[in-house]
Order: structure tokens, then C-alpha cells, then sequence
């Protein structure tokens, strides 16, 4: 790679703008167009061809397009698609604030406790106290919510924006992609869905419904979703689908799979990787092909391991067999390192090794190695073989 400068900030182009809404004409030509929200997805774009290619993609009929105020002519379909398989960027794709816009541009713009234009305190709250946000709206900042996705169907490389005021939609989309950046750490591509959700609210006696737009991780269990940098393969591909779009590796790179299954220490890390490899292409959904059924064997003989362990683990000890007392360095029974002493202890007598030991705790705590764990799970094993604190 090229060299980059470092203290630039690289940001995606931005292609367009889902939106869930348009406007219609008034029959009144002195008076404003009539905002409309809308149940399918509308695309906008300066350019055409990407518009047509949502036009093909989610169904609706292009058209010209003239934004509100004074900006460029642009191009727009009212698409017929309630929901639009996206991926969400690397780095951090949501920005929020409670803005305040006029002719003039952005006038007001807060993290909700300062107000980062005029750089003082949230100038709604000083103004209309602390229920501010019950005024009249375009009296006060409206909560303002984007998410930067990549459309992996349409043309072009870079980003399209989507952009809500909703209330709700403040409150679970950041829920939802601070949920993914703890497990991807912002690295690698992540498939979602971007749906609009009709919902309904009953407050005062009166029944109110409204659409809000749901974020959701597509194609990917939590565990995977959670367990690290997701690869590019299982992004673009997640359902594992063998259609003309799935994106298959020539069998000459496809990684070894089998050295990765018996490289696991769960039976569960096996059928992770049973995953991996469906969702790339390389096993049938059914598990009928060859590959499949080795990651079977070897899941299920990880399966026996482990009953084979527990049963190891809590067994009944043998006759204890006095032997002379050996020095041995002091370390409190309640700290790591002397819980891992006394489970050694509790393990010989049993008659295991320490690596059998080291595998039957991993085993029961998920993959965890004692090296890694607290005093409260060696507690617990130690207790489950019969020992104490």
C-alpha cells in the first residue's frame, strides 16, 4: 500500500440517500409541498444509473427529482422493498445529534448537553427548561439519527446515507452498532437489514402509528456476530447461499477447515466453523458432502472428550496415598494461582495430567483457558471436583 497522510480522516463517498419519506405538490401553489411518509424505501441520487440500479434491484419507477431549497436537480425512485440488505462500513457508521436547521443551514447542533456551534450548554434546556423537547417542533433541535451503509448491489464504491428523526430509532440503533463495534472492534464489513417497521403507540386514549426504521444484523447468529472482525466472504454472503451471487473461493484457497475444527477445543467451536464454511460456499446446508461429515466426526468425538472429562472431573478420588510433605512456594487458596494449585492437586489424585485438567476446564467454561479465568470459575471446577476453596 501507498503511502497515506496520517493526519488526514478518510471518509467514503457518499453515492446517496435512503430516505422514508417524499413530498407531494399542493393543490394550493402558494403553499408548501406535503411532506408524505412512505412504507418502502425511496433512493435518491445526482447520479442516474445508481438510481436505476435500485429501480431493477427493489422494483419502482425513476424520476427526476428536485430537493427542497435551492440544491441540484437529483434523481429518485419510490422503491416497492419495506427492507434493504446493507453492510455496515468499517470504523464507526452512526452519528447523532439533537439539530436545529433553517434556510441558513444548520443552525443548532448538540450532543444533548452542549450545543457545539455556539459551543455553550444545550441551549434548548436553558431556554424551554427540562422537558424542552415537548415544544412545538421547529421550536427546538429534533433528535437527529444517521448510519452510513454500503450497498453491495448497486454501482460504485462508497457509502449511502440514511437519515430518521425518529425517537425510538435514537434509542436501539445505537444499541444495535455499539453492540457489533464491541464485538468487531470496527474492523470488517457487517451484514444488516434495514427495515421500515410499522408500530403503534396508545397514550392519552389516543392510538398513534408510525413508522420507525429497525437495524438489523443479518444472516449471523450473536455468537458470530460478537465474536470478532467477521470475514469479507461471510459479510457479502451470510445466508450461505450457492445462487449466481455467492461469492465461492477456488478450492485451492479454501482455508483447511479441518485442521481448524481440530484445532477447537468445544464441540461448539467445530460446528462454528461448520458454519464458516457453509456460509462460504464449501458445505451443503444439509451436511450431506464429505466436508461436512468430517466436522461432524469431529464434533461429535469433541462431544465425547468432554462427557469423558466431566465424568473424569467429578468421579470419586482413590484411596488417598500418604506421601512426604514437599516444600512448595505459599499462595493464598483463594487467589488464581493457589485455586489452580489446588485443582492440580485434586487432578492427580484422579489421575489426570495437567494438560487433561487444562482441556476439562476449557471444556465447561467455554473455550475459556484457566490462565485467563477468575477466582470465581476456578472456585466453581475445583467445587465441581470435589474440592473446596
Amino acid at each position: 500500500m501507498g503511502a497515506r497522510i496520517i493526519t488526514r480522516q478518510r471518509t467514503a463517498r457518499e453515492l446517496g440517500r435512503l430516505r422514508t419519506g417524499y413530498s407531494q405538490p399542493s393543490e394550493d401553489p402558494n403553499k408548501r409541498p406535503r411532506p408524505v411518509k412512505s412504507r418502502t424505501w425511496v433512493v435518491t441520487s445526482h447520479a442516474e444509473h445508481y438510481v436505476q440500479a435500485a429501480a431493477e434491484q427493489w422494483g419502482g419507477t425513476v424520476e427526476r427529482w428536485q430537493p427542497q431549497g435551492t440544491g441540484p436537480e437529483q434523481w429518485r425512485v419510490i422503491t416497492e422493498a419495506e427492507a434493504i440488505d446493507a453492510l455496515l462500513p468499517p470504523g464507526d457508521p452512526l452519528s447523532q445529534y439533537n439539530e436545529m436547521w433553517s434556510k441558513g443551514g444548520c443552525q443548532r447542533r448538540c450532543d444533548g448537553q452542549r450545543e457545539l456551534i455556539s459551543r455553550r450548554s444545550c441551549l434548548c434546556e436553558a431556554e424551554h427548561g427540562e422537558f424542552w423537547y415537548q415544544m412545538p417542533k421547529g421550536t427546538v433541535c429534533s433528535v437527529t439519527s444517521r448510519i452510513s451503509v454500503v450497498l453491495p448491489d448497486l454501482p460504485d464504491v462508497g457509502v449511502w446515507r440514511a437519515e430518521t428523526h425518529s425517537f425510538y430509532a435514537s434509542g436501539e440503533w445505537p444499541s444495535t452498532v455499539d453492540m457489533v463495534l464491541a464485538g468487531t472492534g470496527g474492523k470488517g464489513l457487517v451484514p444488516v437489514r434495514l427495515r421500515i417497521e410499522p408500530r403503534q403507540r396508545v397514550a392519552s386514549g389516543m392510538t398513534k402509528r408510525f413508522p420507525v426504521v429497525a437495524v438489523e444484523v443479518r444472516g449471523l447468529t450473536p455468537r458470530q456476530a460478537l465474536s470478532g472482525p467477521i470475514p469479507t466472504s461471510v459479510a457479502l454472503n451470510p445466508s450461505g447461499d450457492t445462487g449466481p451471487r455467492a461469492l465461492e473461493a477456488p478450492r485451492s484457497s479454501r482455508p483447511d477447515y479441518t485442521a481448524r475444527a481440530e484445532a477447537g477445543l468445544t464441540a461448539e467451536d467445530v460446528r462454528d466453523v461448520w458454519r464458516e464454511a457453509r456460509a462460504a460456499g464449501h458445505c451443503a446446508a444439509d451436511g450431506s458432502d464429505p466436508l461436512s461429515q468430517q466436522l461432524t466426526e469431529i464434533a461429535a468425538r469433541r462431544q465425547r472428550e468432554f462427557e469423558e472429562d466431566v465424568r473424569d472431573a467429578t468421579a470419586a478420588p482413590p484411596p488417598a496415598v500418604e506421601e512426604p510433605p514437599v516444600e512448595a512456594e505459599i499462595v493464598p487458596d483463594d487467589e488464581p494461582a493457589g485455586l489452580w494449585r489446588s485443582i492440580l492437586t485434586r487432578a492427580a489424585e484422579r489421575g489426570l495430567s495437567e494438560r487433561q485438567a487444562e482441556a476439562a476446564f476449557a471444556r465447561l467454561n467455554e473455550g475459556l483457558l484457566p490462565a485467563e479465568a477468575g477466582p470465581e470459575r476456578l472456585a466453581a471446577f475445583l467445587a465441581a471436583m470435589g474440592g473446596g476453596a
